[in-house]
C-alpha cells in the first residue's frame, strides 16, 4: 500500500496549468485595507467577537482569511497550501467566543465565532457512525452526519476536486461553549438537562427540532464538525443553482429525469449546460454523491464573480454515508444518462482503484489526521469497503458508455498521452 503522501506525489496530481490571473482571484479586486474594513462591516462585535489583531502585512492574517483569499475561479484552495493544516488546527483549537443558530435550512446547525472574525458552521453529532439510515427512510427523512461532513470534505481532496470548504471534528462543551456564551435567545430557551444528567438543546428548524429528538453531551462533551465559512456574501455573492437532476422530494411521485431516458439530451441544449465544461463539473459532482451515497443533492452554487466559467461549489454533505450495506444507482443518473466525464477525474478514478492506492486506504490514512478519530474512526471499515466497491461501479457505468458512445470523455489534458499519466501508477 502506498501513501497518502505518495498519491498526492502522482503526475495526475500535479498537473502544470496556466498562471491565474488578477481576475481569477475571487477577492483581489479588493485592496487589503477595503478587505479589511469590508470583514468588519460583516461581523459585530456585539456577537462575540474580539477586536481585530491582523493588518493590511498577511503575515498578520488569520488563517480563515488566507483560505479567502486563496479561493480562485479554478478551485476553493490549493492543496498544497499550508494554510490548510493551519486552517483546520485553528477550527479545532480555538477558544470559541459565541455560538447562534444558523438560519435556514431543514436542522440543526450553529454559527459559531473565533477571535478575529473567523466563523464556522457546526454540524452536531446526532447518531453513532455504526447507525444506518433506516431502509424505511425516505433521503429526506435522515438526520445529517457530522462525520459525513469530515469524510465529504476528505474525499472531495482525494478526488482531487478541492470544492468543499475545509472540514474539521472537534469536542466541544455544551454548557460554556454553547449555552453559557449565546446571544440567540431562541436557541438558549432550548436548553435542558436531560434525567440522565447529560446537557441538552434542540433549537428551532424545521425538523427534528423538538425535546423528542434533542442534541445532548455526554454529559457536557459533545462531538461536532466545524466548516470553515465561505466568504462573507456582501463580499463574494454566490448564485443557486437547481440540480437538473434534482428529486422530487415527493413519498410518490417521480422527477422527470427517473421516467426520461432521454433527459440528458434536453439538459445538453440547455444553458448553463450546452457550453463549456458546467456539465462535466455536474458529473464530477454526481461521482462524489454516488461514492458517499448523497441523495440530496437538490442545489448548487458557484461564486457570481467568476460567471459560468468557474467550479461548483460542493456544500452540505450531511446526509452522506448514512447506508455501506446498499447502493443508490440513480445517483449515477447524469453520467449513465450523459455518457460524459472528465479526463483527469476518469484517470484519477483509475488511479484509485489501483491496489497500491485503493481508495478505502487513502481515506483512511487521510481521515486518520482528524481529532475525532482519537475518538473512533470516522467512517467505519464497512464504509471504507463500500467506497471501493462504489468506485469499481462509476468505472463499470463509464465503461458500458464507452461501449456503445464515441465521444464519452472530455478531454482537459489534451496535451498529455494517458501512457504519460498512468506510467507511475
Amino acid at each position: 500500500m502506498i501513501s497518502l503522501e505518495e498519491l498526492f506525489k502522482h503526475p495526475l496530481y500535479n498537473l502544470p496549468r496556466p498562471a491565474l490571473q488578477e481576475d481569477d482571484w475571487l477577492l483581489r479586486l479588493k485592496t487589503d485595507a477595503e478587505l479589511i474594513l469590508s470583514y468588519r462591516q460583516s461581523a459585530s462585535e456585539e456577537e462575540g467577537y474580539d477586536k481585530t489583531s491582523w493588518t493590511t502585512d498577511k503575515e498578520t492574517h488569520p488563517p480563515w482569511l488566507r483560505f479567502h483569499l486563496g479561493i480562485s475561479r479554478r478551485e476553493l484552495y490549493d492543496r498544497k497550501d499550508l494554510n490548510l493544516a493551519q486552517l483546520t488546527h485553528y477550527l479545532a483549537t480555538e477558544r470559541i467566543l459565541g455560538a447562534v443558530q444558523k438560519k435556514g435550512g431543514t436542522q440543526l446547525k450553529l454559527l459559531v465565532s473565533f477571535p478575529n472574525y473567523g466563523q464556522a458552521l457546526l454540524k452536531p453529532m446526532r447518531q453513532s457512525r455504526d447507525a444506518e439510515t433506516d431502509v424505511n427512510l425516505f433521503y429526506f427523512s435522515d438526520f445529517e452526519r457530522h462525520n459525513a461532513e469530515i469524510a465529504g470534505f476528505h474525499l472531495d481532496r482525494v478526488l482531487g476536486f478541492n470544492r468543499i470548504p475545509p472540514v474539521v471534528g472537534r469536542l466541544i462543551n455544551v454548557t460554556t461553549e454553547i449555552r453559557d456564551i449565546t446571544t440567540d435567545e431562541r436557541l438558549s430557551r432550548t436548553f435542558f438537562t436531560s434525567p440522565a444528567g447529560n446537557v441538552c438543546f434542540y433549537g428551532q428548524c424545521e425538523y427534528y427540532c423538538s425535546t423528542e429528538n434533542p442534541v445532548c453531551g455526554r454529559p457536557h462533551v459533545l462531538e461536532v464538525s466545524l466548516a470553515t465559512m465561505l466568504p462573507d456574501l456582501s463580499l463574494a455573492p454566490r448564485r443557486s443553482w437547481r440540480s437538473p437532476w434534482r428529486r422530487s422530494y415527493s413519498r410518490t411521485k417521480l422527477a422527470q429525469w427517473e421516467k426520461d431516458s432521454a433527459y440528458c439530451d434536453t439538459v445538453k441544449k440547455t444553458p448553463p449546460y450546452n457550453h463549456g465544461t458546467r456539465l462535466v463539473d455536474l458529473i464530477d459532482m454526481a461521482v462524489l454523491d454516488f461514492l458517499m451515497s448523497n441523495m440530496d443533492r437538490h442545489h448548487y452554487e458557484t461564486f457570481e464573480e467568476f460567471g459560468n466559467d468557474t467550479f461548483l461549489l460542493h456544500l452540505d454533505n450531511g446526509r452522506a454515508f448514512g447506508r455501506h450495506s446498499q447502493d443508490e444507482p440513480s445517483i449515477l443518473a447524469p453520467l449513465a444518462q450523459c455518457c460524459r466525464i472528465r479526463r483527469s477525474t476518469l484517470l484519477r478514478l483509475r488511479l484509485l482503484s489501483h491496489p497500491d492506492f485503493r481508495l478505502s486506504d487513502v481515506m483512511r490514512e487521510s481521515l486518520a489526521q482528524d481529532p475525532l478519530t482519537a475518538v473512533a474512526p470516522l467512517l467505519s471499515e464497512p464504509h471504507l469497503s463500500a467506497l471501493d466497491r462504489r468506485l469499481a461501479t462509476v468505472l463499470g457505468v463509464v465503461q458500458t458508455c464507452q461501449d456503445t458512445n464515441t465521444d464519452v470523455v472530455y478531454n482537459d489534458l489534451d496535451q498529455y498521452e494517458d501512457q504519460q499519466l498512468e506510467d507511475d501508477s
